[in-house]
Parts: structure tokens; C-alpha cells; sequence
């Protein structure tokens, strides 16, 4: 079984020769390869986004579920995962319509082992960085709930830069309570100053300062 923190590849392919050929490519230059025999497949097993990072490798033609019927799924249930598309003679179309809804490549049929695995690990790579800013993003939203709805307007204020004497006036609260309400922010956060605060609260929602 997979470690947490092993990027785990994911194959999914109805052709069992050439998903256990892919299988095999990758565990022998020391990746942790999975296979799936069909779209519905990987959907059952449901498996969890490794720590380490991973990525799938998906056959854009099955029967049934179809490779791009897969990625429009995944994308809609918030799928970290990054799609590498194999596609056959033809399938160029196809390609084009799975990069346009986020695929980070596509590989036609028959490929060179060098160019797959490059490819494999440019996207182990983007997941890891996907993964990193979704923790930083979860981070810092779990650190802003800590706050009352009161701090959060205050807090929202002075990340913008305002004054206490202005977010008093805007709140049309006193100033003493808006230094009260600052010195909680700022202990519940573990902030220093308006910057930090901002860009804490631009971690958890890029348009939250707006």
C-alpha cells in the first residue's frame, strides 16, 4: 500500500496489455503506479489525494464512461488531481476539449517511455503545488473562524488599511471597542500588523478584501 506522503500514479485504461506495460514503465524508475480498468472503475475506488502528490493517466476513448465524461466529474466534485489524456490517431479534437477544461497534457498513442514519464513528473509536480496552496488556503480560512462576525468587520478594515478611528466611524462603534476588537485579531490569528493580517486574509479568499 501506498505511503501518505508517495506520490501515487494513477492509470486508468481499458487496454489491459498497455495499462500494465504503463504500470510496469513506472514502477521500475521507483514511481507508486495504480491501475484502473475503466472510468468507473477509478470512481469506485475513490481514492484519496496523497500528500506526496500524483497525478492520473487517463485513456481519453473507453467504453462507458469516457475518459472526458472522467475529467468533467472530477473537476465538478473538486478533484485535486492533475489529468494527463492518452489519446489515439484522431483523437486530436478530443485533446484540444480535455486541455480547454484543464488537462495538463495529452500524449498520442504510441509515445515514447521518456516523454510519458517527463510528463508524468511535470504533473506530480503542478499537484504538489496545488496541494501546498490548498493547505495554505485551508489554513488560513480555519484561522479567521476563530474570529467573531464583529472582529471579521473590523479585521476586514483594517487589513484594508484603515485607521481605528475610521473603522469606529464605518462600524459606528466606539474607538475603544475597535482596539479592543484589534487586539483580539490580532491575538487570534497570531498577526502583527495590518500587512500580515491582509495577506492572511487574501490566503484564505483572494477576493476577500475587495
Amino acid at each position: 500500500m501506498a505511503g501518505k506522503d508517495v506520490p501515487v500514479i494513477h492509470v486508468v485504461d481499458d487496454e489491459a496489455p498497455f495499462r500494465r506495460s504503463l504500470l510496469f514503465l513506472l514502477e521500475s524508475m521507483g514511481w507508486t503506479a495504480v491501475g484502473h480498468e475503466s472510468a468507473e472503475a477509478f470512481m469506485q475506488a475513490a481514492p484519496a489525494f496523497p500528500a506526496g502528490g500524483g497525478c492520473l493517466v487517463l485513456d481519453i476513448r473507453m467504453p462507458r464512461l469516457s475518459g472526458l465524461e472522467l475529467q468533467r466529474r472530477l473537476q465538478a466534485g473538486g478533484s485535486p488531481f492533475p489529468i494527463i489524456f492518452m489519446t489515439g490517431h484522431g483523437d486530436v479534437e478530443l485533446a484540444v476539449q480535455a486541455m480547454k477544461a484543464g488537462a495538463i497534457d495529452f500524449l498520442q498513442k504510441p509515445f515514447k517511455d521518456q516523454l510519458f514519464l517527463d510528463t508524468v513528473e511535470r504533473a506530480v509536480h503542478i499537484s504538489c503545488e496545488r496541494y501546498l496552496e490548498t493547505r495554505r488556503h485551508q489554513e488560513a480560512q480555519q484561522v479567521l473562524e476563530r474570529l467573531s462576525v464583529r472582529e471579521r468587520e473590523v479585521a476586514r478594515l483594517l487589513a484594508q488599511g484603515l485607521a481605528n478611528k475610521e473603522v469606529a466611524r464605518l462600524l459606528k462603534i466606539s474607538d475603544n471597542t475597535v482596539h479592543v476588537h484589534r487586539q483580539h485579531v490580532m491575538e487570534k490569528t497570531g498577526t502583527g500588523s495590518a500587512a500580515e493580517l491582509a495577506r492572511l486574509i487574501l490566503r484564505a479568499d483572494p477576493g476577500g478584501l475587495d
